[in-house]
């Protein structure tokens, strides 16, 4: 297939972009898109062979927005945390741009309710917070493919409301508006839709515009449930600057079989170690799904591709190797290699050795509480290893809730001191998850 072809990305009558069909089957030049190409990146371009051609000449710069709703991203977020490092990688300038802006109003796209708006302290918390996170994938600095941090709270908040909408509020139609999934799909699950949200398309097309002037900023990228968002913006440059602008987006990840990506009994797998211990994150990826090894390694690790094909092919058992794998790369792309040997060293001590570690997961409970007794489903629940009560019942009648190692199949016993060994009481759910339960 020809670029020519497969660039179906073009404006439409009505100024809408339309998915590219097949992007495996494109030839890229640009080393950019040949390596997103190869390790699954690509859903949608915009302008596929204007892009390429752009990334072939020179560097380019390009920006993914991350709002700042939270003290940390989580797992979810990462996909997109790995596109800016393949950009710089490919030798192209990332923009990391934090919502402190757009944070006030809520994206709408993939929620059934408004998000609860924060303060500006609490928003400009999370900000330093999360920056953390980023420095450990890409390189910030001075230079012309060093990355940047940016806040668009910085152009936003001086945005005049009326001059906003006088300015850029006519290049946008409400007809156009109501198609794009971010609101159809809110509207046809009647849920409420806030004027202040149905502005965020406009916020994030002007963010593009603004980092397009600043920073000579070309593309932006994003997850496929941003398409609409994107298309705003490139659509915007284009009309009130007449200068060129590309959007990309990845596919939305779900496991094979089909839960969303980073979800799990504790809930969010978030990225900062305060709130996820790199032990924990090397247990989330070492409990990868077997269809899944590949297609995560290719993601979210800098594995040669030669060595994830030999990886993903190994038979059986022997898959769990290759888990490993996935499981030490990633956590030393996020924590270090040093932290990705201690979650390794310690998994190996509680699950082949049957010994204890510092650095396997704990959970704190008050003493009088343990002493005068807690119910292990209570506890199973509470330690994160099950998502309800029910659940952590449902695990117990299968034989995969065990007490200091001795399987417990009945989720109504009562837990107290007398379980202590070491000054701590073993909960481990199934085969590869195990919580230490410490008094204090």
């Amino acid at each position: 297939m020809t670029l020519d072809t497969a660039n179906k990305a073009v404006l439409e009558p009505t100024g809408l972009f339309r998915e590219n069909p097949r992007m495996t089957d494109v030839a890229f030049k640009s080393k950019f898109l040949q390596v997103l190409q190869a390790r699954g990146y690509i859903h949608q371009i915009t302008h596929t062979e204007e892009l390429d051609a752009a990334a072939t000449s020179g560097p380019i710069a390009a920006y993914i927005g991350f709002d700042a709703t939270a003290p940390s991203l989580h797992v979810g977020s990462l996909i997109q945390i790995m596109l800016l490092r393949r950009l710089q990688q490919a030798g192209h300038r990332p923009i990391v741009v934090m919502g402190g802006g757009t944070t006030k109003v809520g994206d709408p796209s993939g929620k059934d309710e408004s998000r609860k708006l924060l303060s500006d302290a609490d928003i400009q918390a999370n900000i330093v917070s999360i920056r953390a996170v980023f420095e450990t994938f890409l390189k910030f600095g001075n230079g012309p493919t060093d990355a940047i941090m940016v806040d668009n709270d910085e152009w936003l908040s001086k945005l005049g409301y009326i001059d906003f909408l006088r300015e850029y509020g006519v290049h946008f139609t409400i007809n156009r508006m109501l198609a794009f999934d971010s609101v159809k799909l809110r509207l046809e699950r009647e849920q409420p839709l806030t004027f202040i949200e149905f502005n965020y398309m406009l916020m994030q097309a002007t963010d593009f515009l603004e980092l397009n002037r600043r920073y000579s900023c070309g593309l932006q990228m994003g997850g496929s449930d941003q398409w609409g968002n994107i298309v705003n913006g490139v659509e915007l440059i284009r009309r009130v600057d007449q200068k060129p602008a590309f959007g990309l987006t990845t596919p939305l990840l779900a496991t094979a079989s089909g839960a969303k990506m980073g979800k799990t009994a504790q809930g969010a797998v978030w990225l900062n170690a305060d709130l996820r211990s790199p032990y924990e994150y090397w247990q989330f990826w070492r409990n990868t799904e077997d269809a899944d090894v590949g297609r995560f390694m290719r993601l979210f690790t800098d594995l040669p591709l030669d060595e994830i094909a030999r990886l993903e092919a190994l038979p059986g058992a022997q898959i769990n190797e290759a888990k490993k794998v996935l499981a030490d790369a990633a956590t030393s792309l996020l924590h270090g290699a040093e932290e990705a040997e201690k979650a390794a060293a310690a998994a190996d001590a509680a699950f082949v050795q049957g010994k204890l570690s510092d650095d396997l997961p704990t959970h704190e409970i008050p003493a009088d509480e343990l002493q005068a007794g807690i119910v292990l489903a209570a506890l199973t629940e509470a330690a994160g290893l099950a998502g309800s009560r029910g659940e952590a019942r449902r695990l117990a009648q299968g034989g995969g809730l065990r007490v200091n190692d001795k399987a417990e199949l009945d989720a109504n016993r009562i837990v107290t001191a007398l379980d202590l060994i070491g000054g701590v009481v073993k909960l481990a759910a199934g085969k590869k998850k195990i919580v230490l339960v410490k008094p204090v």
